[in-house]
């Protein structure tokens, strides 16, 4: 299996320093390509392939931090470090909190350029796994149905199939069927694997519901009640409305649940 080399992208519009500076970096051992324009490096840019990028602040048409907007936006985004001659410190403090790497004078160090460089590229390795990761986990999530995804919202907050099946309005075996098809699909076997996957793809599925349910009142009737000033049978109607777990999970008051009892005259 061929490994691709991961490649330090020098943009500067200073044809002199371009020369320069990827000399020294090749002769230490980096992979180098230059660059005289933010422009030219984003029209032949390969996306897909690993590195970092140097670049200096200052420079016509698109500048540094303006490249460094531009990075942030692809799927694939480079780490970004600069390298100027006319820094100041609004800039450096924009640059680093849009993510850069350093931020370095031309004349820094050589070794504490490398370093930087470095730095850049193991950043780059580490961010390009978790975005594999991160795309294979969400290529599983895909292959689950609505109804799977709603069952998946409440198996993660740690209920039992009962009271799923309790609060989507279907039977407890219809759960079970469609718990077995998410760790399947998932490669899960337990429900601590599946919480912590769910995390880790960012995936925590919103209760959108999928499953018809009716919130209407259940009759429930008594026969054979007495009245016990007259010693007449009547019929006793309990209408009850169907309150969630989730609901009272969310703070749902007693009241919120209605009784009635009507007495035939």
């Amino acid at each position: 299996m061929s490994v691709t080399v991961p490649i330090v992208h020098v943009v500067d519009d200073d044809p002199s320093f371009l020369t320069a500076i990827s000399r020294l970096l090749r002769v230490n051992g980096f992979s180098v390509k230059t660059y005289s324009s933010a422009h030219e490096f984003l029209a032949q840019r390969d996306a897909d392939a690993p590195g970092c990028v140097l670049a200096d602040l200052r420079m016509p048409q698109m500048n540094g931090l303006a490249l460094q907007s531009a990075l942030a936006q692809t799927p694939n985004p480079l780490p970004i470090l600069f390298l100027t001659g006319r820094g100041d410190i609004p800039s450096s403090v924009r640059a680093m909190r849009g993510g850069a790497e350093d931020f370095l004078q031309k004349r820094a160090p050589k070794e504490k350029v490398f370093y930087a460089v470095t730095r850049a590229l193991a950043r780059d390795a580490r961010e390009r796994e978790a975005r594999d990761r991160r795309r294979e986990l969400s290529t599983r999530f895909d292959r689950l149905t609505g109804c799977e995804r709603e069952v998946l919202a409440h198996v993660v907050q740690g209920q039992l199939n009962k009271q799923i099946a309790w609060d989507l309005g279907i039977h407890e075996r219809t759960v079970k069927l469609h718990r077995t098809a998410i760790t399947t699909k998932l490669k899960v076997q337990s429900v601590a694997d599946l919480t912590r996957l769910a995390q880790e793809a960012g995936i925590f599925p919103e209760l959108v519901r999928t499953f018809p349910k009716e919130r209407t009142a259940i009759p429930l009737h008594f026969d054979g009640a007495h009245d016990s000033g007259t010693g007449t049978q009547m019929k006793i109607t309990v209408r009850v409305a169907r309150v969630s777990l989730t609901e009272v999970a969310k703070g749902a008051r007693s009241d919120e649940i209605t009784q009635s009892i009507k007495i035939p005259q």
